[in-house]
């Protein structure tokens, strides 16, 4: 139900704004495209591709018990062997993939027909982003080990994230002129793919390092549980605030101007979330309220106290 009213909300955000013939068809049959193929809330193809996986969930859980069940019968080491190979492989085999996607796969999509179509929309296809539903899988099956791993891990992770973060923002820089040309760094992009999980076990390594009862915890708690809503509104924020920026020269301020913009996105977004989450029937605007998190017997556990140890990837 959110979808289909940000879907609304977006369409009638581009067509009040330009001049619409309300009594034509094709007025209305763009409003069914967006439902499919969004453009006026372009960022709700995510929802699209979620969806997708949940459709085929039974059939992801039955291969993944499967599997956790065979590596049961196996010692500690052969367990940690064969994962490690699972995600070496399939890690590899998705970034060729981001590699044809991104330098390759627009050139192929010059016939018209249904090949050209899943082409022209390959950022909203669940496979083009199946690593990291296996990266989930693997973590959900191995949590304590996976912890243990990022906390280990964390300093070069943080030089990492750093490095990346710095020459994917000189590649867009170098690459951009008056505008900014975000094209250059895409989510089907081999470097930003690196970037993704880079920043994603930095983020868990250092959360896991902080005591459930410190004020950073519970920010980002409060983050977690309305960042869903964010997501469906930030990119109203963005028109909001490029009002204002798009009559100026920012020539030689881009990195300072889209910094400053990230920030201001992510805190009105994130507060206008809080703000509808507080209306009746808020679960239609920005879904179901997130459960009380209660706490598992590691996250119990104090900066600096040892973790339980476990050699398994299936304990």
């Amino acid at each position: 139900m959110p979808f289909i009213l940000w879907t609304l909300v977006y369409w009638l955000s581009v067509r009040l704004t330009m001049y619409t013939n309300w009594l034509d068809a094709g007025t209305w049959k763009s409003l069914v495209r967006e439902l499919f193929a969004p453009q006026a809330g372009y960022h709700l193809w995510f929802i699209i591709m979620v969806f997708q996986f949940y459709l085929l969930f039974p059939l992801f859980r039955r291969i993944a018990i499967q599997i956790k069940n065979r590596l049961k019968k196996m010692d500690c080491k052969q367990q940690n062997r064969i994962v490690f190979a699972i995600l070496l492989i399939s890690g590899l085999a998705y970034g060729y993939l981001l590699y044809l996607s991104y330098y390759r796969m627009g050139q192929w999509a010059v016939t018209p027909g249904i090949g050209q179509t899943l082409l022209n929309h390959r950022t909203s296809i669940f496979v083009m982003y199946i690593f990291y539903f296996i990266l989930g899988a693997v973590c959900a099956f191995m949590l304590d080990r996976f912890r243990s791993v990022m906390v280990k891990i964390l300093p070069w992770n943080a030089l990492l994230s750093i490095l990346l973060f710095v020459y994917l923002a000189y590649d867009v820089l170098r690459g951009s002129g008056e505008t900014m040309n975000l094209n250059i760094s895409t989510y089907l992009k081999p470097t930003t793919f690196v970037l993704i999980l880079s920043q994603m076990f930095l983020i868990y390594g250092i959360l896991h390092l902080l005591s459930v009862k410190s004020k950073f915890y519970k920010l980002f708690t409060w983050i977690g549980r309305y960042s869903f809503g964010g997501y469906l509104v930030h990119a109203l924020v963005i028109y909001w605030i490029s009002f204002f920026t798009r009559p100026l020269q920012l020539a030689g301020y881009h990195l300072g101007f889209t910094l400053l913009t990230f920030a201001l996105t992510a805190v009105f977004s994130l507060f206008i979330s809080y703000g509808l989450s507080c209306l009746p029937f808020s679960r239609y605007l920005v879904g179901l309220g997130r459960r009380r998190i209660t706490t598992t017997k590691l996250d119990k556990i104090e900066p600096g106290m040892k973790a339980p140890a476990t050699n398994s990837l299936t304990e």
